[in-house]
């Protein structure tokens, strides 16, 4: 998007330099650029500053279960827990771990199944407003042409 902007900007400010009146055109044109601009240099920190807030509170979420688990394995060593129990216990986590760790897979998929079509979504609303503004392009000439 950012070279698409640019190379309207380029292709436009021709036109501005041959008249340097102000338009309609050129005033939407220009502060709709200042807003995409802005839009576009932040939102790669945006991004980052999430990407480092959700890593660190997983990592949060580990040191937590990894505290307990030393001071819970000193408690239930003692204790002498049957060692059939725990091969139970520990088959039960893990299926639920692998369910969770399935869910997420699927979640990640859809997420970026939706992004993709998201996408393909709006590179065929830009090819249609290409052809869009190539006819009024065309129109506006032939009138501009009838009128002189």
């Amino acid at each position: 998007m950012n070279k698409t902007t640019e190379k309207i900007s380029k292709e436009t400010s021709v036109i501005e330099n041959e008249d340097s009146k102000l338009s309609v055109c050129g005033v939407m044109k220009d502060n709709a650029f200042d807003i995409i601009q802005k839009l576009e240099s932040e939102s790669p920190s945006i991004f980052q500053e999430y990407s480092d807030l959700y890593s660190r509170y997983l990592h949060s979420i580990q040191d937590v279960f990894g505290t307990c688990s030393l001071t819970e394995k000193q408690y239930f060593d003692k204790i002498g827990v049957d060692q059939n129990t725990l091969k139970i216990f520990d088959n039960s986590l893990k299926s639920v771990t692998n369910i969770l760790k399935s869910q997420i897979d699927l979640s990640n998929s859809f997420v970026r199944t939706y992004i993709q079509f998201r996408l393909s979504s709006i590179d065929s609303w830009d090819k249609y407003m290409h052809t869009c503004i190539n006819i009024y392009a065309q129109s506006f000439s032939r009138i501009y042409q009838k009128n002189q």
